[in-house]
């Protein structure tokens, strides 16, 4: 297995560290009740997928 030589500064580690970041969600609109919903997934709202409705939807006001 690979060891360092030399200890990695720390302006080295911050600027190969700078590089992870994260991402924010890409949302797409659900065809039958146009609310926002995540990619090749169910929508929450209405449980429809692929123009079929495979799952009740979540009810977020109980």
């Amino acid at each position: 297995m690979a060891v360092p030589k030399r200890k990695m500064s720390r302006s080295n580690t911050r600027a190969r560290r700078s590089q992870w970041k994260a991402t924010p969600a890409v949302l797409s609109t659900c065809p039958q009740c146009k609310s926002p919903r995540l990619p090749h997934t169910a929508c929450p709202s209405c449980g429809a997928y692929n123009q079929r409705t495979y799952a009740e939807a979540l009810r977020t006001d109980a």
